[in-house]
């Protein structure tokens, strides 16, 4: 593996940021459950709740989008509908992301519609240098 591939990939293994889209104060919530575990593990980065309806989860400033964030953001992970993936991709990209991973359903697993959504949010990622 080359060595750019590898630096490319520490975004997601060795992030030094991480923005949770789609973060609940709710643990039964898989945005409670992701930013539950990165507040209790020993990750020593910056952590970003993102949820356009909160202000504050966990103690933590909350984000309306991505884009809002302030500083370099290394992975974003995604724990909203299938429907929203997209358009969050699409910010990340223009925020330089460069991690991402998608905790979702309704991709193709349910048929022609979700498969073209997850085509379209693919793309997005490829064409935005996003891993």
């Amino acid at each position: 593996m080359s060595g750019n591939v590898v630096a490319e990939l520490d975004s997601i293994f060795k992030p030094k940021s991480l923005a949770v889209i789609g973060a609940s104060s709710n643990p039964a919530k898989w945005g409670g459950m992701v930013l539950g575990r990165a507040l209790a593990c020993p990750f020593r980065g910056s952590i970003y709740p993102v949820n356009p309806k909160e202000t504050e989860i966990s103690g933590l400033r909350a984000y309306r989008d991505v884009l809002e964030i302030p500083d370099p953001v290394d992975l974003a992970v995604f724990t909203i509908p299938a429907a929203q993936v997209p358009a969050a991709m699409r910010s990340c990209v223009e925020k330089g992301i460069k991690g991402a991973v998608v905790i979702s359903a309704d991709f193709a697993e349910t048929g022609e519609r979700g498969r073209a959504l997850e085509e379209a949010t693919i793309e997005i990622a490829r064409e935005g240098g996003l891993r």
